[in-house]
C-alpha cells in the first residue's frame, strides 16, 4: 500500500542508521532523484521455498566462492542461458545473484541480510524493477526503488563500480502499456549514471526487431528471454563488465 510521505528522508534514514552518515552524504552518493514523494514498501524477505533457497545459496557463495562481480537481479539474471554464462560471464568472475520474482524491496532486503557479507567485489551489476511494474507501481516509484538499492550499494561498497542496467523490454509491441512504463522508468534511472561510479547501460534495443517488436524467438513469454535473446546481450554485457573492472 502506497502512503503519502516523502520518500527521500525514508531512504536516507535507512542508510544513515546503517552507516552513521548524514542525510546529505547519503544523497550525494548518486546523482539522481528522488523521483517521487510517495513512501516505498519497506525492505522485505521472500517466503516461498525457492527464493529462500536461492537467497541462502547466494549468501554462502559470496563467502566461499572467488568472484569479482556481483550480478544482482531477478529471474532475468537467475535464468540467464547457462552455456552463455559459462562462456562469457563466469570467466570474468561474475557471480549470479538473481532471484526469480524479486522486486526492488526484496533485493534491498537481501543486500541488508547477507548478500554483501563476503569480501567486497570490484564491481556490481544491477538489473531490477520489472516485477515492480506488475505490482501497481508507477514508473516514478519503480525508479525510486532502484535508486534506493543504488544508495545502499554505494554505502556498503564505496570502492566498487556499479553497472546499472535499464529495464529490458516486455510485451510484443512498442505501444503496449508495459513497454511504455519501462521506457519511463529508464528515462528516470539513466540520470543515476555518472560514467564513473555508476555506469548506466540500456541494452533493451538489442532484443527488439527493426519494427520494435519483441519476437517469440527472443522472448517466448514476452518477459523472459531465450538463448537467442541472451546471445544478443552478452557481447554488450561483456564490454560493460570489462569496463567496470578496468575502471575506465
Amino acid at each position: 500500500m502506497i502512503r503519502t510521505r516523502r520518500v527521500g528522508l525514508f531512504v536516507v534514514a535507512i542508510l544513515a542508521a546503517f552507516c552513521g552518515q548524514s542525510v546529505g552524504h547519503a544523497q550525494s552518493l548518486v546523482r539522481c532523484g528522488p523521483f517521487t514523494e510517495a513512501m516505498l514498501d519497506p525492505p522485505a524477505p521472500r517466503v516461498a521455498n525457492w527464493p529462500v533457497q536461492l537467497y541462502e545459496k547466494i549468501n554462502a557463495a559470496v563467502k566461499t566462492q572467488p568472484y569479482r562481480v556481483l550480478f544482482l537481479g531477478d529471474s532475468l539474471t537467475e535464468l540467464c542461458d547457462r552455456e552463455l554464462w559459462q562462456q562469457h560471464l563466469e570467466p570474468r568472475g561474475v557471480l549470479n545473484a538473481g532471484v526469480s520474482g524479486d522486486r526492488t524491496e526484496h533485493l534491498l532486503w537481501r543486500l541488508q541480510h547477507g548478500n554483501l557479507d563476503g569480501p567486497p567485489p570490484a564491481a556490481a551489476v544491477v538489473l531490477i524493477g520489472t516485477n515492480d511494474l506488475t505490482h501497481d507501481r508507477t514508473p516514478e516509484i519503480v525508479a525510486e526503488g532502484i535508486r534506493t538499492n543504488l544508495l545502499y550499494l554505494r554505502e556498503r561498497l564505496p570502492q566498487a563500480r556499479i553497472g546499472l542496467l535499464g529495464l529490458w523490454p516486455r510485451a510484443m509491441w512498442p505501444d503496449a502499456p508495459l513497454r511504455r512504463a519501462i521506457l519511463a522508468v529508464n528515462r528516470l534511472i539513466r540520470n543515476c549514471g555518472d560514467d564513473r561510479t555508476v555506469v548506466y547501460a540500456d541494452l533493451g534495443a538489442l532484443l527488439l526487431e527493426p519494427d520494435g517488436r519483441l519476437s517469440p524467438e527472443v522472448s517466448p513469454d514476452r518477459l523472459h528471454f531465450s538463448g537467442l535473446g541472451y546471445a544478443r546481450l552478452v557481447p554488450r554485457l561483456d564490454a560493460l563488465i570489462d569496463r567496470l573492472l578496468s575502471r575506465r
